[in-house]
């Protein structure tokens, strides 16, 4: 090969928090796993001002903190992230918000036409795709079921294309979390109105029939709702606490949210 007729070598800017690389100049990396990166590095920080920490830990290498990090950072978040135990009140507030997440037994029978994203796709081609024949599928009533089955046998990228997309009966543990989550819980019957966005890309789905489950009562499931509002607590507290690291910090390359002041809403 002739190396003089070669074009540049294009080279990844380095993101850095207070001085410390994100990343390497070969790696060419999205904004979310820069802005994980960047996190994690706030953390591994947090925890060497702490003491938690030896001050000549190695920064990470593509991202993979060392194990004396992860324990410190653990231990760090630990000591921070004080959370009380949830109310009573909200506890019971939160069941009878949410009857579906309580529900034993709940199961569909659906069908769908998939739509997978791979590397290197135009996914507003496939996008659009998908919409014209959820719209394709919808203008027809189930009388005329045929067109759902021939779509998924000429369209979708799943096996079950070969059996007009029959998935057959499913329940919250056969399938992705965010796929359970657009079809359990809910009444409708039919071609739902939307797109399913799942880990395997987008679905065209009808659903066949339903059958509702039993509601679990509020004794029996109490453990369950406390852990889950325990949850959203962490969650909340981890996401304000590295708000107010990332306003404290030297932060070049990489967007993160920041906040001035600890009393971050």
């Amino acid at each position: 090969m002739n190396t003089a007729t070669a074009g540049p070598v294009l080279r990844a800017p380095i993101a850095r928090i207070n001085g410390i690389p994100l990343n390497t100049p070969q790696e060419n990396l999205s904004p979310e796993e820069l802005r994980q990166r960047g996190c994690s590095e706030l953390l591994r920080q947090a925890a060497v001002r702490a003491g938690l920490l030896d001050a000549g830990d190695t920064p990470p290498v593509d991202g993979v903190i060392s194990e004396a990090a992860s324990t410190a950072i653990d231990s760090w978040l630990e000591r921070e992230l004080q959370l009380p135990d949830p109310e009573p009140e909200a506890c019971r507030r939160h069941y009878a918000a949410h009857p579906a997440r309580y529900r034993t037994g709940e199961r569909v029978r659906v069908r769908h036409v998939l739509f997978a994203v791979t590397p290197g796709m135009d996914v507003v081609a496939l996008r659009n795709r998908a919409e014209t024949c959820l719209l394709d599928v919808r203008c027809h009533d189930g009388s005329a079921s045929e067109r759902f089955a021939r779509a998924a046998r000429e369209l979708s990228n799943c096996p079950s294309g070969e059996d007009g997309g029959e998935l057959g009966w499913l329940a919250q543990a056969d399938c992705a979390p965010e796929f359970a989550r657009e079809l359990l819980g809910h009444v409708e019957v039919g071609v739902l109105p939307r797109l399913v966005h799942s880990r395997f890309g987008l679905h065209v789905v009808e659903v066949l029939e339903r059958e509702p489950g039993a509601q679990q009562s509020f004794d029996s499931v109490q453990g369950a709702v406390r852990m889950a509002l325990r949850q959203q607590a962490y969650v909340t507290a981890l996401r304000q606490c590295l708000q107010v690291l990332a306003g404290q910090a030297v932060v070049d390359g990489v967007a993160l949210d920041a906040a001035d002041s600890p009393l971050v809403q």
